[in-house]
């Protein structure tokens, strides 16, 4: 995947270039006057390791995968609201968070990353992993398709209920519609066994998130979500993150496969 990141690495210079009036161009339509979402995507930005600690997240990309990271445009954190960029968590949650996190380099069982178990990323982590995924827009319905692990979401714009509260997804279940010019999109029904990061940023069964997606010009999506969930944190919290198109000729979505049989696993768990 070396040559995935260089990409992403040019795209970043050369947005970071840009003129900021970028954001006011008039977003491509599809015919039936949408904003235009089909093609590839992938974060300009990312937050795999952590979402909060941008010094962590740095000290990764450089050391673990030999990767620039542009801390001075990027600001503190990924995360927009609260204004110290921190999870609002309850003490409890606090408290095991913290203890996932002095472990997560030596961790139990019960301490391992679910995504290095191969386990489907979940949302919203898919969005800013270093990975390409691909937006259609067949009738009635938005489509993502994730290279990782080749998770997908389906998301239907008719105002279908939610699916019964009995039901829990790795993805979760979206209902989707449009605000202007933005997608919105509505997911409830987790399993709660997603984390948000490597570093053990967790979520409950009981998670409601709206996500956010604004076309700003032909080859950017601001992106934001909204989580809320009264079992972990204090209060909402919001995370953003911008998404650029991929734009190298002939490009297509891989094979990227995760399965029974990983050995990975056993190189990162507690001897």
């Amino acid at each position: 995947m070396s040559h995935r990141f260089l990409g992403m690495a040019t795209v970043v210079a050369v947005l970071s270039l840009a003129p900021v009036t970028v954001a006011a161009q008039t977003p491509p339509r599809t015919p039936d006057g949408k904003p235009d979402l089909r093609g590839f995507w992938q974060p300009e930005i990312e937050g795999t390791y952590s979402i909060e600690d941008l010094e962590l997240q740095n000290i990764f990309q450089r050391t673990v995968q030999g990767r620039p990271f542009d801390e001075g445009r990027q600001g503190r954190s990924r995360i927009i609201d609260p204004a110290d960029g921190k999870i609002p968590y309850q003490p409890w949650a606090v408290v095991k968070r913290n203890e996932i996190f002095a472990n997560h380099t030596n961790p139990a069982p019960e301490q391992v990353d679910p995504q290095a178990r191969c386990f489907l990323t979940g949302v919203p982590r898919a969005i800013y992993q270093p990975t390409q995924y691909q937006i259609i827009q067949p009738d009635g319905y938005i489509v993502i398709l994730y290279e990782l692990n080749h998770a997908f979401r389906t998301i239907p714009l008719d105002g279908r209920p939610h699916v019964g509260g009995n039901v829990k997804l790795w993805m979760g279940d979206s209902r989707g519609r449009w605000e202007g010019d933005t997608l919105v999109v509505d997911t409830t029904n987790f399993n709660g066994r997603m984390w948000f990061d490597m570093i053990g940023d967790f979520q409950s069964d009981t998670m409601h998130m709206v996500e956010r997606f604004t076309l700003a010009g032909a080859d950017r999506i601001n992106y934001e979500v909204t989580v809320e969930d009264s079992k972990l944190y204090t209060r909402p919290w919001k995370l953003s993150i911008p998404i650029v198109r991929v734009k190298e000729k002939g490009f297509e979505i891989i094979e990227y496969a995760c399965h029974e049989g990983e050995r990975d696993l056993q190189h990162i768990q507690r001897r």
